[in-house]
């Protein structure tokens, strides 16, 4: 028995030296602990004044999320053989995995969709206007699988993979 209430009082002081040692560090050497780290205290300073221009207020993404689909326009010349290469490299590093190589929804990832992902060489996808379908990949289709990109591939890129998509035609 007073072995273990040897032991007990012997834990007892180590605790007490760490505990100790800890205090004396704190209040002695110059990395203290957390209380002794500078604090950000914004309202110790005032707030600076923007300059006027820095924040954009026309013009830019916003503009083609709330223009209907129908009324968008190409930035891009849809028919240039240069645009269409860009599309298709476009394409194949974002699209591909989902609509496949053969652009029928039969893609790595898209054959596990039920239902399987747009055809994009039928008619419905051939037939929209190039506007719809930018918004379709821009934004995403609600209650589909279409994810939304806008922030994945840049706006002229995303022009170049319609102008790829429209050059395919429909399938016969």
């Amino acid at each position: 028995m007073k072995k273990i209430i040897g032991f007990l009082i012997a834990v007892v002081l180590f605790i007490l030296a760490v505990y100790h040692l800890l205090i004396f560090y704190d209040n002695n050497f110059r990395y203290g602990r957390m209380r002794e780290t500078p604090a950000v205290r914004p309202h110790e300073e005032p707030l600076l004044i923007e300059a006027a221009g820095l924040v954009p207020v026309s013009g830019g993404e916003a503009i083609y999320r709330v223009t209907p689909g129908s009324e968008l326009e190409s930035s891009v010349d849809m028919t240039q053989p240069t645009v269409i290469s860009r599309g298709k490299n476009v394409y194949y590093i974002y699209c591909a995995q989902c609509h496949g190589y053969n652009y029928d929804g039969n893609g790595t990832v898209g054959q596990s969709f039920a239902p399987l992902p747009t055809d994009l060489r039928s008619a419905r996808v051939q037939d929209s206007p190039p506007g719809e379908l930018f918004k379709s990949i821009s934004y995403g289709i609600p209650d589909g699988r279409q994810p939304p990109l806008h922030s994945t591939i840049i706006l002229e890129d995303r022009w170049k993979v319609i102008a790829f998509v429209k050059s395919l035609g429909p399938r016969n």
